[in-house]
């Protein structure tokens, strides 16, 4: 089983930065994709961005297209998410995942617990 601790989040005002870790332990998914997700209240988890394990690939959800940025250390087992320009839709609780296949997480992935990300205006 594969453990994600999330960390980095926390209160900034809109037009902030903040950067969230994702350290993974345990049995690694060494050759597949990690993700980010988040959810905010009264609304589904959505899919943020995802990097191929090589790093070589990154995708992104549209509304964060250009303002967050997703990378991957291997040699420490962490994902990072640059989140740069940040506004109040940003606001939600944020999910490191994997892996990650067609945006989605499969049945057998592992979810971390989330950090809270809150942008005020």
């Amino acid at each position: 089983q594969v453990q994600l601790v999330e960390s980095g989040g926390g209160l900034v005002q809109a037009g902030g930065s903040l950067r969230l870790s994702c350290a993974a332990s345990g049995r690694t998914f060494s050759s597949y994709s990690m993700g980010w997700f988040r959810q905010a209240p009264g609304k589904e988890r959505e899919f943020v961005a995802a990097i191929t394990w090589s790093g070589f690939s990154t995708y992104y959800a549209d509304s964060v297209k250009g303002r967050f940025t997703i990378s991957n250390d291997n040699a420490k087992n962490t994902v990072y998410l640059q989140m740069n320009s940040l506004k109040p839709d940003d606001t939600a609780v944020y999910y490191c995942a994997g892996p990650v296949v067609g945006n989605k997480v499969p049945d057998f992935g592992s979810w971390g617990q989330g950090t809270q990300v809150t942008v005020s205006s």
